[in-house]
């Protein structure tokens, strides 16, 4: 009889916390495929402290275990695994994807376009995060801004960019729309996984590189092999992103969908901060320590000459599909609006107080 009460309470008590009281306790358990190799500094500490987040915040229902490049073995695979469904998430940068779609690339930066504060702009405020949902719905994925490095150093060179000439035949790892411009200037343009570079720098299978800035290339020891780094004009705001297969992400509970966004925007913003200070940092070893590091701008010409090819291919790409007319579109307008602010804000102070 006692058996029969306790078995008649439980049941009553389950049918009025009703279903969704029952599928709030189940635990979720989701992988994420990250390109980057284990514990690599900065990218990697952004997948993880967006895993400890979700499990904090959803006092351990929902669970990310992460696999480096080391785990799944394909750091530019990361696109298809997820849009498969084989992973429910990754983390990466877009513009890897641009020969699956080129309209992926205008989601991680584009030359000589929006500085991070600006970006972010865009991204929440100024249509972005809608226009990437446009772009990566057609692969079964949702994308959210995964960390940014800020403004990106032009590279580590083993010779000295004097003219346009030097450009012609030079082996160089950059990735993106940047090494589109380049190539049309006679650089030989690959892209090779980070932890690769410094032995293809060190053989000679590239005589160049673009990593990320000091937040980065200097534990990496670029610096022992190619002293000339040259400042940016390739990335002013290189935004990395989460990739999130769209059939997992409504399969979860509502809460759990708020929890994971809240995390990967905290997460993002962290990077940036934790990506300026460590830049800040390495900057200064670099000057005291290593005084044969040689900081250099690209002459007037080659940059004329890569701003003209950018313009150039820019044109060409917005004929070729109304959705890369669309987003080009909006990156300009939202660049004139919001730079007029920039110059007369930061770039005003800076100036001022030098």
């Amino acid at each position: 009889m006692n058996k029969c009460r306790l078995l008649i309470i439980t049941l009553l008590t389950t049918l009025s916390l009703g279903a969704p009281a029952i599928a709030a306790s189940k635990q979720v358990r989701w992988q994420l495929a990250e390109t980057w190799p284990t514990n690599l500094p900065i990218f990697g500490d952004t997948t993880k402290n967006m895993a400890k987040m979700v499990k904090e915040m959803s006092n351990g229902r929902f669970i990310i275990q992460i696999h480096s490049k080391n785990k799944h073995k394909m750091p530019f695979g990361i696109f298809d695994m997820v849009k498969k469904g084989q992973y429910q998430m990754g983390h990466s940068a877009s513009y890897y994807w641009k020969d699956i779609d080129i309209n992926t690339m205008f989601f991680t930066t584009m030359p000589f376009g929006m500085i991070a504060p600006e970006s972010y702009a865009w991204f929440y405020y100024g249509g972005g995060m809608q226009l990437m949902e446009k772009v990566f719905s057609r692969h079964n994925m949702l994308s959210f801004p995964g960390g940014n490095t800020g403004n990106q150093m032009g590279g580590w060179f083993k010779k000295e960019i004097k003219s346009l000439e030097d450009l012609k035949g030079l082996k160089m790892r950059i990735p993106g729309f940047a090494g589109e411009i380049l190539a049309s200037l006679g650089v030989k343009t690959v892209n090779i996984a980070a932890g690769d570079l410094y032995s293809a720098l060190k053989r000679n299978t590239i005589d160049a590189l673009e990593w990320v800035g000091p937040s980065l290339d200097f534990r990496m020891g670029f610096h022992k092999v190619a002293p000339y780094y040259y400042t940016g004009w390739h990335e002013p705001a290189t935004e990395l992103h989460f990739m999130v297969n769209k059939r997992a992400f409504r399969s979860l509970p509502k809460d759990l969908q708020v929890i994971l966004k809240v995390a990967m925007k905290a997460a993002a913003y962290d990077m940036y901060a934790q990506s300026m200070h460590e830049s800040a940092k390495n900057l200064a070893t670099m000057h005291k320590d290593y005084p044969n590091i040689q900081i250099k701008t690209f002459p007037k010409e080659v940059m004329q000459a890569l701003r003209a090819e950018n313009n150039r291919l820019i044109n060409e790409f917005e004929k070729k599909d109304p959705l890369t007319k669309e987003l080009i579109d909006s990156q300009r307008r939202y660049l004139k609006q919001i730079r007029a602010w920039t110059k007369i804000s930061d770039q005003a102070y800076i100036n001022s107080n030098q």
